[in-house]
């Protein structure tokens, strides 16, 4: 939490980022949306509010949503997609990254839904998006289902939305193996 920068972004301000710290929203299944473009710090404060978690006692799964797909399709045929899966449904806190970052198979939109329903009321959830969840229905291909995944979602909920405006923090302090001073090309 101590390199969260807050003059950096703008989807939360002091008193927000303290509200956010004290953790009640963990205990009340609140879901946290960050939204906004690639490297402006959803992942970032995703991370750093989960580590804030696991260091006052909850238990914290991290996991991009690619993964969580795959993990759900093979949960019954791997064991470390079982044991993988077991570790997240006993989490407190669930952060998803790069949720609807591509469009999904009804298959896979309908084990999204049912790993959903099966946590409403169990855990908290943090997700980071670069869509806004009305146009989460694009990416899981049945309307029906994004309505019933979106009611449960955002029931209790806090949406985040990070400047389209704002430059990648990322490319901000962007590394370079070479610099101009001390090395020719």
């Amino acid at each position: 939490m101590e390199n969260f920068r807050l003059e950096e972004q703008t989807a939360v301000g002091a008193k927000q980022l303290n509200v956010l710290k004290e953790l009640t929203w963990i205990e009340e299944c609140f879901t946290l949306i960050m939204m906004g473009p690639t490297g402006v710090g959803k992942t970032h404060l995703s991370t750093a509010l989960g580590i804030h978690a696991i260091e006052k006692g909850h238990q914290v799964s991290f996991i991009s949503m690619d993964r969580l797909i795959y993990v759900l399709k093979t949960k019954d045929y791997t064991a470390k997609s079982k044991t993988r899966y077991k570790r997240i449904v006993k989490s407190d806190l669930i952060i998803i990254d790069d949720v609807m970052y591509m469009a999904y198979e009804p298959q896979e939109a309908h084990l999204f839904f049912q790993f959903i329903y099966e946590l409403y009321d169990q855990a908290a959830f943090i997700l980071t998006s670069n869509k806004g969840p009305g146009e989460w229905g694009k990416f899981l291909g049945d309307p029906t289902l994004t309505t019933a995944i979106l009611d449960r979602l955002l029931h209790r909920s806090e949406i985040l939305t990070f400047s389209e405006e704002q430059d990648s923090i990322r490319m901000k302090y962007r590394q370079t193996l070479f610099t101009t001073t001390g090395v020719e090309s």
